[in-house]
């Protein structure tokens, strides 16, 4: 049970740290990516090697948490090839884990968006003399909204995540204990009212989050 106003709020802040991580990280990686298979594949075509990559892509919105959570597990344990890292069971090992699942979602969020873009922007763009990674982040401005979109979404889903947390971390209190798996320990003790307290203070941190992203994202129609 969770008694203690502090180890309340140390549960919460570790659950927003580990979602901001992992979906910062996951932008990071997925809307540069995404931008350059949109622009790729519009200068090029669809070439077998690009469809190949989306299908990976999108293939990947369907990966089951558990399965991310078992994979970085044999990544990360003592016989591992990262196993030197020392970051299973730990907030490190957690993020590791929420990047795996959040960068395809925020990859093709993020394609869809830049996909959208008029071409008659990404032709002033070239003709201004932006090639490559300039043209890319040219057009990321552009499709800011669309971006933002994808940040939320990815959010939405790390800060939501059980299962490869619950595998990589190990729920230790006081250490990897974050409010889904917390809630998921108080169901299975039958503490069903702590359980949805804890449910309700995860929906508050989420709502906060999404309050500020979106009036950013509200900004951008300015």
């Amino acid at each position: 049970m969770v008694e203690l106003s502090q180890e309340l709020l140390q549960i919460a802040g570790l659950s927003l740290y580990v979602a901001a991580s992992s979906t910062g990280i996951a932008s990071l990686l997925g809307i540069p990516l995404g931008a350059f298979l949109a622009l790729r594949e519009e200068a090029r075509g669809r070439r077998p090697a690009l469809t190949i990559a989306k299908a990976i892509v999108f293939t990947l919105y369907g990966m089951p948490p558990v399965l991310a959570g078992l994979l970085v597990y044999i990544l990360l344990s003592k016989e591992g090839p990262l196993g030197a890292l020392g970051l299973l069971f730990t907030p490190g090992g957690m993020i590791f884990a929420q990047v795996l699942i959040v960068t395809p979602i925020v990859t093709g969020v993020a394609y869809s968006a830049v996909a959208s873009v008029g071409r008659d922007v990404k032709e002033a763009a070239r003709t201004l003399g932006a090639r490559g990674w300039a043209l890319a982040a040219t057009v990321i401005v552009e499709a800011r909204l669309g971006v933002i979109t994808a940040i939320m979404v990815g959010f939405g889903r790390a800060i939501s995540e059980v299962g490869a947390v619950l595998i990589v971390g190990g729920n230790i209190r006081g250490a990897t204990r974050v409010l889904t798996t917390a809630i998921v320990l108080e169901t299975g003790r039958g503490n069903f009212t702590e359980a949805i307290a804890l449910g309700l203070i995860l929906l508050a941190v989420a709502f906060g989050i999404f309050l500020v992203l979106y009036w950013v994202q509200q900004r951008g129609y300015r």
